[in-house]
């Protein structure tokens, strides 16, 4: 994939700039270069993911519901659970699923093992948008990896789920 000229420079210009500025400020050139890259493929893929949203009409945290929901193993969600998983208040999630329900992503039915509680599962439009989403995301994805062999990527994958890994010891309480 060609680097794309933002402001005069290519993405590949301003990724070097950047790595310098870091080792410059007393940064590891090693580490530098692969956080700056990490963060850069990130958010390049962060502004396609926005337009790719906005041309399925879904917001970004109706689409994290979405992806909670998929990617439940087909067992329904609480509210809560959602609300966590988004990051955002319950009662923000409320309107949200409102929202979702009225355009028949998403189903609310009581919790048969707890009538006060409510589930939220995907309906088939939901999940209709969901593979549609991550087909038309796997297009832009495989075209980021392109430059790089099977085993390349399978390579990086393996390291960067060591990097994954550690994360949760580098949690603090």
């Amino acid at each position: 994939m060609a680097a794309r000229k933002k402001a005069g420079r290519t993405v590949q210009e301003q990724y070097r700039e950047a790595v310098a500025s870091y080792v410059a400020a007393g940064g590891d050139e090693s580490v530098q270069r692969v956080i700056t890259a990490v963060n850069s493929l990130s958010r390049k893929l962060d502004q396609w993911y926005t337009r790719q949203l906005a041309d399925l009409d879904l917001s970004h945290g109706e689409w994290s519901v979405v992806a909670v929901l998929a990617t439940s193993e087909g067992r329904p969600v609480t509210p809560s659970q959602l609300a966590d998983a988004s990051n955002v208040a319950a009662s923000s999630m409320t309107h949200r699923l409102d929202k979702m329900t009225e355009r028949g992503l998403v189903r609310r039915s009581p919790d048969p093992e707890n009538r006060t509680r409510v589930l939220v599962e995907l309906t088939d439009q939901g999940w209709e948008l969901f593979e549609a989403a991550v087909r038309e995301a796997n297009v832009v994805e495989s075209d980021v990896l392109a430059g790089l062999k099977r085993e390349e990527r399978d390579r990086l994958a393996a390291l960067l789920e060591v990097v994954i890994s550690s994360l949760d010891d580098l949690e603090t309480p």
